[in-house]
């Protein structure tokens, strides 16, 4: 069993919040200035290296001039001091001559002026003279070092430079006899050169304009991360708020942003409608259930309590004569007539309003189910003396339509007509070709309605004010359903009636209904 500070223990790992990871603007930030920095690195690097070879080869070139120059004057200085052959240059002792020694000697400012303003650097001349045999032996070796004067920014480099000139020593020229070679090597040592101040120079320019670049850089990053994050902000703003219940929300799109930020919020923004008019439609489907849950439940109340009136009567044995008991049966029947039709009628429209019937569409010709309705009606009509006529087209008119339905609308169309028309009025069924559809039209000599009543005809169990007797006798549904046929055919339905000129209902069908797009249905209007 686990000790009680083992479960606090747990307990507060389990409440722990985890830690907020960085956010996609600072990523990008630092993944944008991680990526100059290191291009910066490489370049500078690179450039550090190109720069110091180039010095060194400015150098080189430089040390050789000096060189150059310092050997050219050592040579003149000993063609001087030999008077031009008159003199040796090398002793038949094998060492320099007392003129050429006095000439180079270090402690005169001669050399030691080479060494300071030629060659900037430690200078040694080196004397060798040529053997018989050809080759050169050493003779003499003169020296001086650089003296303390040094110009600013210059310090020495590690370097040593060899220039080596050969000359003839005219006072062995001899008829008969070759005139031995003397070379002269003269060496600079450790010079002082400005590199070291131009790479120190170069390294700072490198690093301020790098800083300067990093910093730029950094701030361009800010700005481009902030726009290419602002999208996804909005967007998340957005979908939080979506979250918290308030579907109204709409991301401003700047054409500006990248394609593929445009084409999501793009893609947001249509979500985000069709998810709000989603829950509009569910809304007002619930609002309509709501409603139809109460006007069953009021249609049901009304057979409901007459039936056990009825039995209640029956039951307990009332002291009522035979013609009241058959009275009482009589009206039960027709409330249990009455539940049976509105049961089937609401089975019906509920079916048509799930998308429980699928339509069997036909290039049919509308003259049959127009032909049946009538045939149907005929006898009622006949019962009522109502004069029931139709008014069909000699030649087929041919939509693709579900028979049945059609059947099933006109039906009801006819039927609300014979039971609004009093005795010795005229119902009419008229079918004409409009264009490539057709047009399905019921009109009677009845009762009318009224203009206030027009706009809720087609709502679910009304049955307007007038004619009170006449319209108890229906559900209330039959006009429902006929929209609702007229809907999944993609049709127009159109109510025309005034008060006592009667009522027109004119269904237009159009030739298929899969081509056609959805809109509103219908409309009712008042004659003047």
């Amino acid at each position: 069993m686990p000790s009680p500070s083992a479960s606090r223990s747990r307990r507060r790992i389990a409440i722990q919040a985890p830690s907020p990871g960085w956010s996609l603007q600072t990523r990008l930030v630092i993944a944008f200035t991680a990526v100059v920095a290191l291009a910066l690195l490489i370049g500078g690097a690179s450039a550090a290296l190109q720069l110091e070879g180039s010095f060194r080869d400015q150098e080189r070139a430089d040390l050789d001039g000096r060189g150059t120059a310092a050997l050219s004057v050592v040579i003149s200085r000993i063609q001087v001091a030999t008077s031009g052959g008159q003199r040796p240059i090398i002793d038949p002792s094998g060492v320099p001559s007392t003129a050429v020694e006095e000439a180079l000697d270090p402690a005169e400012p001669f050399l030691t002026d080479v060494a300071d303003l030629i060659a900037q650097g430690d200078v040694t001349v080196s004397l060798e003279r040529q053997a018989e045999d050809g080759s050169f032996v050493p003779a003499g070796v003169f020296a001086a070092t650089h003296s303390p004067r040094v110009i600013e920014g210059q310090s020495r480099q590690p370097i040593r430079l060899v220039i080596t000139a050969e000359i003839a020593d005219a006072w062995y020229a001899r008829p008969g006899r070759p005139t031995p070679d003397v070379q002269v090597h003269v060496t600079i040592s450790d010079p002082f050169t400005f590199r070291d101040r131009s790479i120190q120079t170069v390294r700072g320019l490198l690093v301020l304009v790098g800083s300067l670049v990093f910093a730029l850089a950094g701030l361009f990053s800010l700005w481009l991360a902030r726009r290419l994050t602002t999208p996804v902000t909005r967007l998340t703003r957005a979908a939080r708020a979506m979250a918290e219940g308030d579907l109204n929300q709409h991301v401003p799109i700047d054409p500006s942003w990248p394609r593929e930020l445009v084409d999501l919020s793009e893609q947001f923004n249509t979500m985000a409608e069709r998810l709000e008019q989603s829950i509009r439609l569910v809304q007002e489907d619930r609002d309509r259930s709501r409603d139809f849950l109460a006007d069953v439940s009021h249609e049901l109340r009304t057979p409901i309590a007459a039936l056990r009136t009825y039995n209640e009567l029956l039951r307990d044995g009332a002291d009522v004569d035979a013609a009241t008991r058959e009275e009482f049966l009589h009206s039960s029947a027709e409330q249990i007539e009455r539940l049976d039709w509105l049961a089937t009628n609401l089975l019906e429209l509920s079916k048509l309003d799930i998308g429980l019937v699928a339509l069997d569409l036909r290039p049919n010709d509308l003259r049959g189910a127009a032909e049946s309705a009538i045939e149907a009606a005929t006898q009622g009509a006949s019962r009522k003396g109502v004069d029931l006529r139709a008014k069909l087209p000699s030649r087929p008119v041919r939509t693709r339509h579900d028979q049945q339905r059609i059947g099933q609308l006109l039906s009801n169309l006819l039927g609300n007509a014979v039971k609004f028309t009093p005795s010795g009025g005229t119902v009419t069924l008229t079918l004409e070709r409009n264009g490539e559809g057709a047009i399905l039209r019921v009109a009677d000599t009845g009762i009318g309605i009224d203009a206030s009543e027009l706009p809720h005809i087609f709502d679910r169990f009304y049955r307007g004010t007038r004619a009170a007797e006449a319209r108890a006798t229906g559900s209330g549904l039959g006009l429902a359903i006929v929209k609702s046929i007229v809907d999944m055919h993609r049709g127009l339905i159109t109510v025309d009636s005034a008060p006592g000129q009667g009522t027109t209902v004119e269904v237009r069908l159009p030739r298929d209904p899969e081509t056609v797009t959805v809109t509103d249905s219908s409309s009712a209007r008042g004659r003047p």
